[in-house]
């Protein structure tokens, strides 16, 4: 039974940092490319960022470029993504998705809130 499990979310205030977890079972881990995707009230689920299945290669949206890293460890089937200099405008549930070919796998996702 493939599984994406989120962790990490919360309130924080601006300027603060989280560290987002996405723990997967069920599939090869590593051959999948893991992704973190935001979706806000109102708007539109966005990409945040991206990392490739064996080389790493990462991708960032322009808004968090600079202040979020993606990164991965195939030995504990793990994607994370480290949040600093958080904003409200990034207030939003937080989902991780796995993708190899046609398979296209996406968690429940985790509530991030920026706020003072």
């Amino acid at each position: 039974q493939v599984q994406l499990v989120e962790s990490g979310g919360g309130l924080v205030q601006p300027g603060g940092s989280l560290r987002l977890s996405c723990a997967a079972s069920g599939f090869t881990f590593s051959l999948f490319r893991m992704s973190w995707y935001r979706q806000a009230p109102g708007k539109e689920r966005e990409l945040v960022a991206g990392i490739s299945s064996f080389a790493g290669i990462t991708n960032y949206a322009d808004s968090v470029k600079g202040r979020f890293t993606i990164s991965r460890d195939n030995a504990k089937n793990t994607v994370y993504l480290q949040m600093n200099n958080l904003k409200p405008e990034d207030t939003a549930v937080y989902h991780c998705n796995a993708l190899w070919k046609t398979l296209d796998y996406w968690g429940q996702g985790t509530q991030v809130t920026v706020s003072s």
